[in-house]
Order: structure tokens, then C-alpha cells, then sequence
């Protein structure tokens, strides 16, 4: 930046750089799901699952909602075939039940991770209650990776679109600069900026049990809860989630940088967090911490800070005392409690973001390394 000059980096193909589908793009997508814009738990690669038939997909991935996302990768051209493919993966995967996505993991886990316990990664990634554990209860998504989207291709991905199957296209793009190696991954369909309006997602009708009642009646509460607290932000003019939507999750976002400040509901309390998503090295939280003294002393020793030691991400969180959440009975399902936890929400997140935001753009500002 100080010379004020800007180099070119060379638009290459992954064929003459012998990168390899399987071998080389599958394990960099596999590894970093979120290059593709948002966090996915991968269960299963190369997944042949299938009754009657000898076909396997690429990756095969859960959402934050707990929807399946089977994700292809293509190299240079994605071929005229690939969403048929995808949609034929997709009607294999609608089938799968609950307990069969977690023994699919299991598998996942036993064969190419650690062997840590699937059901309680899972209930950790979605945040939820194992009694409220149910997957694959919406439509599955498909997302494709390539560098190159024959006309075909990409016409049908669009009329899937207005026909309400949720896809997205990335293009993947390697360049280089002398001996370095760099990719590129941007969505190009649908445009990111305009998502929202071109896919109204329809949630398919399933046959009504128990369970499934437990959790959209648990939906409905949250979606009416975070809305509340959004009206109590605004009235108190208080603007870091304007721009977020209340979601039915036990969670709502607002990102600065490469963190997002939370709103949290735990199994067991409530929180606000500054919790950094792809933090492997921990190099972020680190960087925080260089100022933890500071931070201590403003919440009189209340802070705690999660490195998360072999995950990616890392967390620093600001937890509702013990005596307020026996106030509260530990839950948030009878209304009547409402108004005090919205004010313990309010209260904190104003005192956490003024203390801790301005020290987390100053660690960007300086890098983290």
C-alpha cells in the first residue's frame, strides 16, 4: 500500500495447475465450508448411501436450520449433466430420517475425523436441545462449484430458482502470482445482493408428530421473542441489528469484520458473545486477549473467553449470572419473563459492544499475527 501500486494476478485453469477434483478442491470445501458464505457442518464426502444404486455425491452438508446441502464440485466445466445429478442426490437425501443422518456422520467422524461424538457435534452446531433435534425437515438445498457454467446449466438453475428449489452456483477461479496460488469462490447464482427476493422458501408439508410440533411451535416463539427485543432495541435507539432479521433460531447475528456480536440462548442460559466463526489458530482470540486486563476489569472478572481448542471457531461471552437465570426458571418459553430477559439482552449487549467493539476494530486495524 505504500508504494500505491496494485499488481495483476493471472486468471488460470485448474487442469493446467493438475489440480484434481476429488483429491484437491472436495478437501479445500470440505475443510473450509465457509467460503461458501455461511456456516455448514459437513457429514459425509463421497457419500453412497443410496438404496439400489452405486452413485455418490461430492459432500454432503448440514445448515444452521438443520437442512441437508449437497454440495458438487466441478473443475473447469461443470458438464451438461450436473443438475440432474445434483437433483437426483437431492430426492435420495430427502428420505433420510433423523437417526440416519447421525449415524451418516458418525461414519463421517469415525472414518476421517477424530471419532468425537455425532449427536452432541450436532446438537453444539445447531444450538439446540437434544428433544428439539429433528433434520431434514425442509427441502434440501444444492450448491455448485465450478469454474466454468454451461448456458444450460445455469438456464435450468435458474428456473429451479422460480420454482422454489433452493440452489446456489459458486464460481471457483484460481489464479497466480509468480510460484503463489490463489482461489477466488463468488456466487453467482443467484446474485447474493438479491437472494432474498428470488427465493421465497416453501416448506414442504410433512405428516405432523409430536416432535415436529415441539419444534415449530418452539420456532414461532423465538421468531416473536427476537422481534420483540428488535422493537426494544430500536426504541431505545440502539442500531447494531437494524439491519438483521429475526429468524426462529436461538440465536441472532450481527457481523463486524471477521466476528459477529450474538444474542445467544443456551441449553442452559443466556448470553452475549463476540464469537469469531474461522478462528483455527486462534489467532483472533489471542489478539483479543493481549487486552484482556481491560476487558476484566469493565465486567468486573465476568467475561470468559473460549479458545475452543480443536474447532475452528472461538468465542469471548458475557453470561447471565446464575441467580437471574433461577429468576427466570432457566427458560424462556413462558412469555410472562419476557420483558426481564429483554432487558437483561438490551442492558448487556450496550455494555459489551462499547467495550469491546472498539478494541476488536483496533486488532483489525492492526492484523492479527
Amino acid at each position: 500500500m505504500k508504494s500505491n501500486k496494485v499488481e495483476k494476478l493471472d486468471i488460470r485453469l485448474f487442469k493446467e495447475l493438475h489440480i484434481k477434483e476429488r483429491e484437491n478442491l472436495q478437501e479445500w470445501v470440505a475443510k473450509n465450508p465457509e467460503m461458501l458464505g455461511e456456516d455448514l457442518l459437513i457429514i459425509q464426502k463421497e457419500f453412497d448411501g443410496f438404496n439400489d444404486t452405486n452413485e455418490r455425491l461430492d459432500l454432503l452438508a448440514l445448515d444452521k436450520e438443520g437442512g441437508l446441502v449437497i454440495i458438487e464440485n466441478k473443475l473447469d466445466d461443470t458438464g451438461r449433466d450436473v443438475v440432474w445429478q445434483a437433483l437426483k442426490y437431492a430426492s435420495y437425501c430427502s428420505t433420510l430420517t433423523t437417526s440416519q443422518i447421525i449415524k451418516i456422520y458418525q461414519e463421517y467422524l469415525d472414518k476421517w475425523q477424530n471419532g468425537e461424538d455425532a449427536k452432541k457435534n450436532l446438537l453444539e452446531f445447531l444450538d439446540k436441545n437434544e428433544e428439539e433435534l429433528l433434520l431434514n425437515r425442509k427441502d434440501q438445498r444444492i450448491i455448485f462449484v465450478a469454474n466454468k457454467y454451461r448456458k444450460e446449466v445455469t438456464s435450468t438453475a435458474l428456473w429451479l430458482l422460480q420454482h422454489d428449489v433452493q440452489l446456489q452456483c459458486f464460481k471457483a477461479t484460481p489464479h497466480s502470482m509468480g510460484d503463489d496460488l490463489f482461489l477466488q469462490i463468488e456466487q453467482i447464482i443467484p446474485l447474493p445482493e438479491t437472494k432474498e427476493f428470488m427465493i421465497d422458501a416453501k416448506e414442504k408439508e410433512k405428516e405432523e408428530n409430536d416432535k415436529s410440533k415441539t419444534v415449530q411451535e418452539s420456532e414461532a416463539r423465538l421468531l416473536k421473542f427476537w422481534t420483540l427485543l428488535k422493537n426494544k432495541l430500536k426504541e431505545n435507539k440502539i442500531d447494531y441489528f437494524e439491519r438483521v432479521a429475526a429468524k426462529p433460531q436461538y440465536y441472532m447475528s450481527c457481523s463486524r469484520g471477521a466476528g459477529q456480536f450474538n444474542f445467544c440462548m443456551g441449553r442452559t442460559s443466556f448470553r452475549v458473545e463476540l464469537y469469531f466463526t474461522n478462528d483455527p489458530n486462534k489467532n483472533l482470540i489471542d489478539a483479543m486477549a493481549k487486552y484482556k486486563e481491560v476487558l476484566e476489569k469493565a465486567f468486573d472478572g465476568k467475561l470468559e473467553w473460549e479458545r475452543l481448542d480443536n474447532k475452528k471457531a472461538s468465542r469471548i461471552k458475557l453470561e447471565m449470572s446464575k441467580e437471574e437465570v433461577d429468576e427466570l426458571e432457566g427458560t424462556f418459553n413462558d412469555e410472562i419473563y419476557w420483558d426481564k430477559l429483554i432487558e437483561w439482552y438490551k442492558n448487556s449487549i450496550v455494555k459489551f459492544y462499547n467495550s469491546i467493539n472498539p478494541i476488536w476494530e483496533k486488532v483489525q486495524r492492526g492484523g492479527t499475527k
